[in-house]
């Protein structure tokens, strides 16, 4: 008897260890390693798990179970991405299991508790086979069902390939993003009728349309545009003819056109390659620099001012990796810079991008993670948020990370709680590709590991085109407002410079880093605020829906007309957010459109286009924002940007707090004067002597880098010591207490003074949970992985205690 086959597989769920399974020696042949297999864990739930290993020793503990099918033909996941998981997993001290479910687009991940919808758009039954149509039916029935239901509806256990066919024909979707189901997008195309196909036909229908002038001069201007023989848009023929979608309707019905529909690939990008943008002397100085550092070093910082052409650089970079026949990643922090990013690529690039962020739909995603796996021509340049390090490269040639210093790089919840630069960079490395880091205002720890010689560095700072940097004045709010020259939240300098930029048909960014109306709701009479029920935060109010808001768990309740705790109606609003600055704007400014870019305006998958789109358009005179606006946009036609109130930034208890204003401020203060002549930036502050903002005024980043590094060092910060931050979470406050104690007793044991706390975060409380925090930090010379082995085996203890088990325990390594 041969002896059986077992293999090892990574589930997605946060267990430790592979757990392993029973297959026949057929399927031993054919399984390869990172296939997707569907296996029973627990007591009857069914999940997609990867292939680890394919061998022949029988687990020790526990009797194997078989598997219930095999999902893939070829592997779906390469060795290079499993490497690069079992690294994230060990840094960050996660799971591979949680790694794994991070990275597959959940239309990837089917398990038996899956909800699946009918999609509505779907009608052509004839595509279905039988035990397709049965599952079909029972949608037309209710309106979602399980997985497991389905199994119970065929009276069999191999269900998922027939889900995986009907999600490819999108029959039908699944639960995870509700919000965007997957329709195939159709485009409304016009032609002219059968019947008038010669001259003599079209002549008696211009004459018989002669008193007609509307829809006469619809058919003239769809002949112009018939002229380049390609098919024609009703919108296009409409805006060109400017007529009415009626007067097309009528021609329609007298049977002189015909519509009919296309559908449109959402995720192509057409665009013909054009030749790249010659360089100037500056950039291409910074570019042989760059090739040059590249001999030597894999990673090169490069720290480019606001608007010098990084990213025509850039461009340059990867058109020489596309000549290699490599691929490219290009990691972008916000979603928001994508849509720009897209547009100038695509004119060099044209079809050879594809796109990867969270606000595509399930599908879409598949398609790309598809696309890059089989190396498609349509693939070779990746554009992503931080969750694109995690597509099945094969042949990586480049990693760009643009704005290397923003913090949305960093994923905060759920785990694996992963910076994208940091895992970009060991990515890189095994792939044996190169990766450059480009800001304005890099981050302490690149400039750092840059002066350290651990990074090539090389600098860009002369403004494309020649134009000057930004005037940047600052305004001290205390004396306006001792002469009495405030207007709501506007000093009157700063009026004056908005009113010049509009005299001159230019446009203005305000940048206030809070969104909603006001944050504190407060009673006049006995100072009472509405408090979220869930969570420990004052409600913010949002005036054009007349409600509170919770910004932390999403709570709303209607604005009261009177005090909730003494019944007065004297309710008084604190503090302004973005919507408060809109509406004093418009106010202000009645003939001016005023425009707003933050999380409330931008919800849907194409809101960042449209207000985007809107303003490189110049519809929109004034623009407010939140710190969406600060990410490498570029504008051409803005002179002024303004800071309504930049204390906010500096008095944040974060160590990191400094060196943040100074990179939003200067980073805002860059959409200023992009094009020809210089722009002006004007900062309101209650403190104008701040040394911060005095750098800003100054752009002075050396002397920000010295006098942040030289405290970083005083007090035991990065890029000197390492932090851990341990977070205990629970509903209970005495059982959350009581474990953050026992952990602080045992960890104070084994690393002494280098841990700090227990603390309570500003917010200790959100969703019900009550939070504590304990930071370890790791001095220059004690090793990482030996403090992390001490720390899981001191976690597994804690979880071990019965009173602390259902406590949430999570680690945070390098929290900032």
């Amino acid at each position: 008897m041969t002896s059986p086959f077992f293999i090892d597989v990574v589930l997605p769920i946060p267990i430790q260890k592979a757990y392993t399974y029973a297959v026949t020696e057929q399927e031993a042949a054919f399984l390869k390693k990172g296939m997707r297999v569907a296996v029973s864990f627990g007591s009857n739930s069914i999940y997609t798990a990867i292939v680890l290993e394919i061998h022949q020793n029988a687990p020790m503990l526990y009797e194997a179970k078989e598997i219930h099918q095999i999902l893939d033909e070829t592997p779906i996941v390469s060795e290079f991405q499993l490497k690069h998981w079992e690294w994230i997993s060990s840094y960050y001290m996660c799971s591979l299991g949680e790694v794994f479910r991070a990275a597959l687009p959940s239309a990837l991940l089917l398990e038996s508790e899956t909800v699946i919808y009918k999609n509505q758009a779907f009608d052509d039954e004839s595509l279905l086979n039988d035990e397709e149509f049965l599952i079909f039916e029972a949608l037309q029935h209710q309106s979602q069902i399980t997985i497991q239901q389905v199994s119970d509806i065929l009276g069999k256990k191999k269900v998922m390939p027939i889900i995986n066919q009907l999600i490819k024909k999108s029959v039908i979707y699944i639960k995870e993003e509700i919000y965007e189901q997957y329709k195939p997008k159709l485009e409304k195309y016009v032609r002219l009728h059968a019947k008038y196909s010669d001259d003599q036909s079209l002549q008696k229908l211009l004459s018989e349309l002669s008193n007609a002038k509307k829809q006469h001069l619809a058919v003239l201007t769809f002949f112009q545009l018939n002229s380049s023989k390609k098919a024609i848009k009703a919108k296009d023929l409409e805006k060109k003819a400017g007529i009415s979608s009626a007067v097309l309707k009528a021609l329609v019905e007298k049977n002189v056109f015909e519509l009919y529909q296309l559908q449109v690939d959402r995720i192509s990008f057409d665009g013909s390659s054009n030749s790249l943008k010659s360089l100037n002397e500056f950039q291409e100085k910074a570019f042989s620099e760059i090739k040059n550092e590249f001999k030597e070093k894999e990673i090169v910082l490069l720290h480019g001012i606001t608007s010098s052409g990084k990213t025509e650089v850039y461009s340059k970079l990867i058109d020489e990796q596309l000549q290699a026949g490599k691929q490219v990643l290009f990691l972008l922090p916000e979603i928001a810079l994508t849509t720009q990013i897209i547009t100038r690529l695509q004119t060099y690039f044209g079809n050879q991008i594809s796109v990867f962020h969270s606000k595509y739909s399930m599908n879409e995603r598949v398609e790309v993670w598809h696309n890059v796996l089989d190396n498609k021509p349509k693939a070779q340049i990746i554009l992503g948020a931080r969750s694109a390090i995690f597509l099945p490269f094969s042949n990586l040639g480049l990693i760009v990370v643009d704005e290397e210093h923003e913090t949305s790089y960093k994923q905060f919840d759920p785990s694996p709680r992963y910076n994208a630069r940091d895992a970009a960079i060991v990515l890189a490395k095994m792939h044996q590709a190169k990766i450059i880091l480009g800001s304005a205002t890099p981050s302490l720890e690149s400039y750092f590991n840059a002066k350290q010689q651990k990074y090539g560095f090389v600098s860009l700072h002369k403004r494309f085109g020649e134009v000057k940097m930004p005037k940047i004045e600052l305004i001290d709010l205390k004396e306006k407002q001792h002469k009495k020259q405030l207007k709501g939240h506007f000093s009157d300098t700063l009026l004056q410079y908005i009113q010049n930029a509009l005299d001159q048909k230019e446009q203005v960014i305000l940048f206030q880093n809070r969104r909603g109306f006001s944050p504190i709701v407060e009673c006049t009479s006995c100072g009472f605020s509405p408090q979220c029920p869930n969570c420990d935060v004052s409600l913010t109010y949002h005036k054009f829906k007349q409600e509170l808001r919770c910004h932390y768990c999403s709570y709303q309740r209607a604005m009261p007309n009177s005090c909730g705790a003494c019944g007065s109606n004297t309710l008084d609003t604190k503090g302004f957010g973005t919507e408060q600055i809109e509406l004093e704007l418009k106010a202000l400014f009645p003939d001016y459109v005023i425009g707003r870019m933050d999380l409330d305006t931008t919800r849907g998958k194409f809101g960042y286009q449209k207000i985007i789109g809107a303003f490189e358009a110049r519809e929109i005179d004034i623009l407010v924002g939140t710190q969406m606006l600060s990410k490498g946009l570029d504008f051409d036609n803005v002179s002024l940007v303004g800071i309504l109130n930049a204390d906010n930034m500096l008095n944040f208890p974060d160590f990191r707090a400094y060196e943040r204003a100074y990179q939003i401020m200067v980073q805002v203060s860059g959409r200023s004067g992009r094009a020809q002549k210089q722009g002006n930036v004007a900062i309101q502050t209650y403190n104008p002597e701040h040394p911060i903002l005095q750098q800003v005024a100054s752009t002075d980043y050396e002397k920000m880098f010295h006098e942040q590094l030289q405290e970083r060092l005083k007090f035991k910060y990065p890029p000197y010591f390492r932090l851990i931050k341990i977070t205990l979470k629970h509903k209970d406050y005495t059982k959350v207490d009581l474990g953050i104690n026992w952990l602080f007793k045992t960890l104070q044991g084994v690393f002494g003074e280098h841990v700090l706390g227990p603390s309570a975060p500003s917010v200790s409380r959100i969703r019900n949970q009550h939070i504590k925090n304990l930071v370890i930090k790791i001095p220059p010379k004690q090793s990482l992985s030996a403090t992390k082995k001490q720390l899981q085996k001191i976690r597994n203890t804690f979880e071990a205690v019965k009173e602390f088990r259902s406590i949430r325990f999570v680690i945070d390594v390098d929290a900032y």
